[in-house]
């Protein structure tokens, strides 16, 4: 095999075209089968196998900078950067990160899981090369659906407007993780039917760089010439207009194209776009005819694409959208709104239903976040569903133009907690932290779907912002047929009481809590537990029954521990002068890498046996002795 013999990308420099295009076929192979097993994001890399090589081959990687636009699209470039050997390791526990990662290469310049931020970092490299008088090239691969976000033009503008020499590769295959949408979408497709125009344009600017030039009369002729190339094949090319130099649209699956037009672009000195249409999935037929679902599965048949999946109940994800459907029948007012996420979100199930009622606003957070604002203050009730990870995002959107105008908008915040395979990028262990401190918004999360169901229609009829929390992966199993039942606003659940210590779980971890309470009461200690439901607002005189009946208490949540729920309760005891001693158990302060929950829960105790040990050790230094002594 060739690829077996790449050990970096210097090896790409000495090989012909026909070499390279049997390695490319070596890395799909490679990829599909490592995907296969492990899970990860097979389709977007597939598609850039070729672009990769054309990359490497033309850049002197790693002098020359090349950041990828979140490591959605970067498979390929960890094959032929030194991690063959163990690529089959890829999103496994300590294996290789499925996005990038600076610490495992100096290929790795740029590491986000979040789109749209790589011309930004591009621009900032760029310059200090040029501040500092170094000699190293730029260029950044970005998606074509990471540029419906506002940072990535905010980048646009800027590169334009300082002219610095970079190249910008926009890699264009009418997807992010859904289909594209919005009206640059429609515009890359304009740009991609009209491929004579950057052909005709070539050639005459070609034809013109020959004729001599005496006189600005002569040279202004000439220049009006090309513009009028230009305005006759495509009215106003953006990307021209924002300063800069345009080549494409090119096969990206052809290295036969690809290696000349980013060999010129490379050595022109003003910002460059190169345009590059690839194709989702490329070379694996499943991949190709359903992009969105090969976006980021998990584990499958090599041979049928069948998912390899268990049986389970339904997902927090599914429930949620059920949920929605259900309550939008009776009420026209609930609307549903996803961030390039219909298929994550499952609101793909609620815009079969009501398409009118739903939008996907592409990969803009910020953007939804206002959006749906807007559309509380015209009467609606629309639902934000968004990844923890992804809130983020919006964070300046939710605190000035929701929640200062006390706006009833619903943010379902989707995989809150940790997230496994993703990794430190996304884990959903932050939004308790940052929402709570924020003036009017309420925030809530069941222990199981049962809940969340509850908790979402009475969400849908309170006057303020409300985020209700639900983790990723399937729920308890709770039965849903009959209606939604009610639940009692910003009431927790007393279900047992102890004398000697009472365990206040925040969300599914309830049912952790109540594992430890077994193993206490089974050692001769008085153990109540309670279902808390609500961190704001804070069901305080829950709390003060608790705190007069018992004489410790332990807070448990998936979620960091500062400024999370176990905070907001030691807030509360100190500012109402509650004299008990309370201990936060929850995520240390430290960004999480990728590896199955339960590794992590085990790993920071907060499964059941490792909760009891530490509770036992802690009742032991309280001098609290159970029933038995």
């Amino acid at each position: 095999m060739l690829l077996e013999g790449v050990q970096s990308p210097k090896d790409l420099r000495t090989m012909s075209t026909s070499q390279l295009q049997r390695l490319a076929s070596e890395l799909r192979q490679s990829i599909i089968e490592t995907t296969a097993r492990t899970g990860g994001h097979i389709g977007a890399s597939l598609g850039t196998v070729e672009l990769t090589l054309a990359l490497h081959r033309v850049y002197d990687t790693p002098h020359d900078k090349l950041l990828w636009d979140i490591g959605h699209q970067a498979y390929a470039h960890k094959l032929i950067t030194g991690r063959l050997e163990n690529f089959g390791t890829l999103r496994q526990l300590g294996g290789i990160s499925g996005f990038l990662k600076r610490r495992e290469s100096e290929y790795d310049v740029w590491e986000a899981g979040h789109a749209s931020t790589s011309l930004s970092a591009a621009l900032g490299l760029a310059k200090a090369r040029d501040l500092m008088h170094a000699n190293y090239r730029v260029v950044a691969v970005i998606g074509d659906g990471a540029l419906t976000a506002g940072m990535a033009w905010e980048a646009l503008n800027q590169i334009g407007h300082l002219k610095t020499p970079m190249v910008v590769v926009v890699n264009d295959n009418s997807m992010s993780i859904a289909p594209n949408v919005g009206a640059f979408s429609r515009y890359l497709t304009d740009l991609r039917s009209a491929p004579a125009y950057s052909r005709l344009k070539q050639e005459v600017e070609g034809l013109l760089e020959g004729i001599p030039v005496f006189g600005t009369q002569i040279k202004r002729t000439v220049e009006r010439v090309k513009d009028l190339v230009h305005y006759a094949m495509l009215a106003g090319n953006v990307f021209e207009e924002l300063g800069f130099r345009y080549f494409g649209p090119l096969d990206g699956h052809s290295l036969d194209a690809l290696i000349p037009v980013l060999s010129n672009a490379r050595d022109v000195n003003e910002p460059v776009i190169v345009h590059v249409i690839t194709q989702k999935g490329k070379g694996y037929r499943p991949a190709e005819e359903h992009p969105g679902e090969f976006h980021g599965p998990g584990p499958f048949e090599v041979a049928s694409g069948r998912f390899i999946k268990k049986s389970e109940p339904p997902s927090y994800s599914q429930v949620c959208s059920d949920t929605l459907i259900e309550i939008a029948k009776t009420d026209p007012t609930v609307v549903a709104i996803t961030a390039a996420m219909p298929d994550g979100t499952k609101l793909d199930k609620f815009a079969a239903v009501f398409p009118d009622r739903f939008f996907d606003v592409g990969i803009a957070e910020q953007h939804a976040a206002t959006f749906a604002a807007g559309l509380a203050l015209a009467g609606m009730k629309p639902v934000f569903a968004v990844y923890s990870t992804f809130i983020q995002r919006a964070y300046d959107q939710v605190i000035h133009d929701v929640c200062h105008q006390d706006l009833p908008v619903v943010f379902a915040i989707d995989r809150a907690g940790l997230v496994g395979a993703d990794g430190a990028t996304h884990q959903g262990v932050f939004d308790v932290s940052f929402l709570r401190t924020v003036p009017n918004i309420e925030i809530a999360m069941g222990k199981d779907e049962g809940e969340l169901r509850s908790l979402l229609s009475e969400a849908l009829h309170r006057p303020h912002p409300v985020a209700i929390r639900y983790p990723r992966g399937s729920g308890q199993g709770i039965d849903l047929s009959g209606p939604i039942p009610p639940i009692a606003w910003g009431e927790a659940q007393w279900t047992f009481h102890g004398q000697d210590l009472t365990l206040v779980a925040f969300g599914p971890i309830y049912y952790t809590a109540a594992a430890v309470r077994e193993l206490l009461q089974a050692q001769g200690y008085s153990v109540g537990l309670v279902n808390a439901r609500f961190v704001k607002p804070l069901d305080t005189v829950t709390l003060t029954q608790v705190a007069n009946t018992t004489k410790a208490i332990m807070t448990i949540e998936e979620h960091v521990i500062s400024g999370g729920f176990g905070s907001a309760v030691v807030e509360w005891a100190h500012r109402d002068g509650i004299a008990i001693p309370i201990r936060i158990e929850g995520l240390p302060d430290e960004f999480i890498d990728h590896g199955p929950v339960n590794y992590y829960l085990n790993l920071y105790e907060l499964d059941a046996e490792g909760l009891a040990r530490k509770a036992q050790r802690w009742l032991d230094s309280l001098n609290i002795v159970h029933a038995e002594q």
